[in-house]
Parts: structure tokens; C-alpha cells; sequence
């Protein structure tokens, strides 16, 4: 059975009122009148007493005055309306803009029309923004995501994040500083669009920089201009552009340093959603510093352990003491002497120590035969790149060591071992440290042979013609000074 539901005037809507206010202000006054009316023409006169009359004045007065009582508390509602909607706005405009805002504005319905146009203004610019944060942080998760499989190092990382947050802040600098406990100052690990001679002039105070208050606070903060009362402040203020976003980065109550964004490409200021997600990145960069230092240590534990591996097994051979520190430093030279980049050259030293490693695996007797090899210990020895990857291959930070040492016995005709690489297959890399294994081969004393002269040397390697990098033969001449 449905219920009949019966709504009170109070809850009805506005029309509806209207029109009940109306027949009491206008249709109840006029009824009596059409009834005066309708009398006089049937009878050529009204006929009324006293006590009529009284009667009529009484029902119109009735109805007027209930019309007008009626009508003032809708108005008053509409008032209320308008004033509720003034306090909003002014939680959102500020209570200066308010006055400037209503000022000459005495029509309620005028005021609330600007209200709820402001309102739906200002709700509208809100979504945006909340779009343009939810497509912000998706594109700095992407481009970090992506990136991430990529790195190298933390060095890397840092500078990605750094970049990669300028941008998508609309920032024009940005860059990332850590702390230093002992002197106490903010160091300059990652920078973007930023000189970096400037910044190498100017010494970071933890305590009087502009980034002082959002390590002191520990929470993000949008820095406007202020002159700080360091001796450096005047050169701070030259080089950054203002307001500026920071936040710092924090892993268990310590504080490593700070991530800020240097001035706007367009908006007069930095968001509260934009501060949220840049201490949120913050969080996450502290956690990948201090894994990195974890992660560091550690491979260099590994690294110094295939290091004395290495030197244990050069040094079952008396012939080949000092080997590996001299082929390390023939590469670096090379490496060098062609503008590789700084990590490659890292990579060359650290393989050039350990690129015997797999030597390990070769009895002691056929490492310090006294003979040329027969062609059953070739094999075995040939084996020692392998065996060497191999060692290496489970260390995830040695793994751009893996191809120079399993291929520095490669030849660029397809003799060598144990791929039978060829030509552009062949590293740069490799073919330095190959050089510079078969340099120093060439010059100590073996057990079968006494060590050649420099001259001697590279005509030895010279006359193997195409089978090595003629390049790397002559440039590594011109280090050492060889006709």
C-alpha cells in the first residue's frame, strides 16, 4: 500500500510558496471585491450592513497582513541564503577580497548570484588543479619509473628526480642539497637550470640558507623573497628565483637534506597539492640515498673481495706480480685519452683489477708452465674469461664489468676467445683493456720468455695487424712516449 506522503510549507519549494502567498495577497482581496461587484450589478446596489462590511475588511486585512508575513519570512530565508553563502565565500576569498568583492552590492539576489558564480569558479579551478596534480605525479612516477631501470648510480637517480620535478612543477631551477653534520652546511648533490659555477661559490648554511625553516620544521614550505642575514645571503638571492618550494628529506627522524624548485614558469605561486607531492618524492629519495649507501658499501665489500681473489691468483705466479695495477693504469690512460665517460672509466679500472679473476679455475701448474701450452691446457686456459664472468655475474653492481672481462681475449678478426667476436662487436672498452693486457704481457718476463723492450712491443703488436685496434696500439704509444 503506498503511503501518502504530505509536504509542509516549510519544506516546499519556492514556486510553491509564490503561489500560496500570492492568493493570500492578491486573490482573496480581489474575491471580494468580484462578489461586491457581481451585487451591485444584479441589484443596482450593495446591500451590506455594518456587521458585513466589518466581516469583508476583516478577511482582506487577513489576508494581507498573512501575505506579507508570508512573504518576508521566504525572503528572509533568501537572506539567510545569501549571508550563508557570503561566509563561504569569504573562507575562500580572505577577508580582505570580501570587502572589494560585495562592495556596492545591496541586492541579496544580485549577491547571491555572484556568490555561487564565484563558488562554482573557484570549485571548478580546485578540480583542475586536482587534475593537474593527478597528472603531475603520474608523469613523475612514469618518467622515474622508466628511468630507474636505466641508472647507473645514485648520482643518476638524484639528478632525474631533480629534473624530472622542475618540470613537472613548472619550475625554472630546481636542485636537491644533503647535509653535512660537521660543518654544518647543505652540500650540492644534483642541480637543473642552474650554473654550476655559481653554485660552487656559495656555501649552504643548514641554519641561515633559505631552506633553514623547512629543515628546522621538517614539512614542506613555499619560500617567498626574505634576505637572510648570512654573509652569503646577497649571492643567495642572485641565484634563485622566487617564491621557492622546498621539502626535506627525512628517513627515521634524520634529516639527510632537502629538494626545492626555484621560481615558476607561469602561476604567481606554488599549491598546497604541489607541496604535498614534492615531500612525498622527498620521502622516497631520502629512502633511495640511504639504500644507496647501504647498497655502496656492500658492492664494495664484494669488489675488494674479488680484488684480493685476483691478486691470490697473480700471485701464484711471481712473473705476473703488479700485472693488474699496471694493465688499471695503461687503461685509464687510454680510456682517457679517447673522452670516455667517467663511468666507463671507472668500469675499466675496476675490471682491469679483477679480469683474471676466473684464473681461479686453471690448475697452478699450467699458470706457471715454464713451456708454451699444450693444446688440452689451452683449452683450460681459455676458459679463465668465462669462469670469470661468471664469479661476477650474481653482483648486480659489477654487472658493466661483465662484458669487458669476458671478452678482453676477443679479437677483432674472430680469433679470440671464447665468443669469436668480430669487429664492431667489440667494445671500445675492451679493446683498450685488451691492449693493455697484451702491453704488459710483452714487457715483464713469463716463465718461457724474458720481457721485450717498448720497441719491441708495439712491433710486436703492430705486426698483428687487424687483429687488434691500431687505434688503441698507436695512441697507447703517444702516452708512453714510443716511436
Amino acid at each position: 500500500m503506498n503511503k501518502i506522503k504530505f509536504q509542509t510549507l516549510e519544506d516546499s519549494s519556492i514556486l510553491v510558496k509564490f503561489h500560496i502567498f500570492f492568493v493570500l495577497l492578491t486573490l482573496i482581496p480581489l474575491g471580494v471585491l468580484i462578489l461586491l461587484y457581481v451585487e451591485f450589478t444584479e441589484n443596482g446596489r450593495v446591500d451590506l450592513s455594518v456587521e458585513q462590511l466589518n466581516i469583508v475588511l476583516a478577511i482582506v486585512v487577513f489576508g494581507i497582513i498573512s501575505g506579507y508575513v508570508a512573504m518576508r519570512l521566504m525572503l528572509k530565508n533568501l537572506i539567510d541564503v545569501t549571508s550563508t553563502s557570503a561566509v563561504k565565500l569569504r573562507d575562500v576569498l580572505g577577508p580582505e577580497k570580501i570587502q572589494d568583492f560585495l562592495k556596492g552590492s545591496e541586492d541579496e539576489i544580485a549577491i547571491l548570484t555572484r556568490t555561487f558564480r564565484e563558488i562554482t569558479f573557484r570549485l571548478e579551478e580546485n578540480v583542475s588543479n586536482l587534475e593537474m596534480t593527478k597528472k603531475t605525479l603520474q608523469s613523475v612516477l612514469t618518467r622515474v619509473g622508466q628511468g630507474i631501470s636505466s641508472l647507473r648510480d645514485i648520482d643518476t637517480f638524484l639528478d632525474l628526480i631533480v629534473e624530472t620535478m622542475t618540470e613537472a612543477l613548472s619550475g625554472k631551477k630546481g636542485l636537491l642539497l644533503l647535509v653535512d653534520e660537521e660543518k654544518k652546511t647543505l652540500q650540492v648533490k644534483a642541480i637543473y637550470g642552474f650554473k654550476s659555477s655559481l653554485l660552487d661559490k656559495i656555501n649552504f648554511s643548514s641554519d641561515t640558507s633559505p631552506f633553514a625553516p623547512a629543515l628546522k620544521t621538517r614539512t614542506a614550505l613555499i619560500i617567498p623573497k626574505i634576505q637572510y642575514l648570512d654573509s652569503s645571503s646577497s649571492q643567495q638571492d642572485d641565484i634563485f628565483d622566487y617564491p621557492i618550494i622546498c621539502a626535506p628529506l627525512i628517513l627515521r627522524d634524520k634529516v639527510l637534506g632537502v629538494i626545492a624548485v626555484s621560481g615558476r614558469k607561469a602561476g604567481s605561486s606554488f599549491q598546497d597539492e604541489e607541496m604535498a607531492l614534492l615531500l612525498s618524492l622527498a620521502t622516497q629519495t631520502a629512502v633511495a640515498i640511504e639504500n644507496s649507501k647501504l647498497n655502496s658499501n656492500a658492492d664494495r665489500t664484494y669488489f675488494e673481495t674479488l680484488s684480493a681473489l685476483a691478486m691470490a691468483v697473480e700471485a701464484k705466479d711471481p712473473y705476473s706480480r703488479g700485472h693488474l695495477d699496471r694493465v688499471g693504469a695503461y687503461a685509464v690512460q687510454l680510456a682517457q685519452h679517447f673522452a670516455l665517460p667517467l663511468h666507463e672509466v671507472g668500469d675499466l679500472r675496476d675490471a682491469a683489477k679483477i679480469h683474471d679473476v676466473g684464473k681461479i679455475g686453471v690448475t697452478d701448474d699450467v699458470l706457471a708452465k715454464p713451456a708454451p701450452l699444450t693444446e688440452q691446457e689451452w683449452v683450460m686456459m681459455k676458459r679463465h674469461p668465462e669462469i670469470g664472468e661468471g664469479i661476477i655475474k650474481p653482483i648486480t653492481s659489477l654487472q658493466p664489468l661483465r662484458d669487458i672481462i669476458r671478452h678482453h681475449h676477443e679479437k677483432l678478426d674472430g680469433s679470440g676467445y671464447p665468443d669469436g667476436l668480430k669487429g664492431n662487436s667489440i667494445s671500445l672498452s675492451v679493446r683498450i683493456l685488451t691492449i693493455s693486457d697484451i702491453y704488459d704481457a710483452l714487457t715483464t718476463d713469463r716463465p718461457y720468455r724474458k720481457a721485450m723492450s717498448q720497441t719491441d712491443a708495439f712491433r710486436v703488436m703492430r705486426e698483428m695487424g687487424e687483429a687488434i685496434d691500431q687505434k688503441v696500439v698507436q695512441a697507447l704509444a703517444q702516452i708512453l712516449a714510443v716511436a
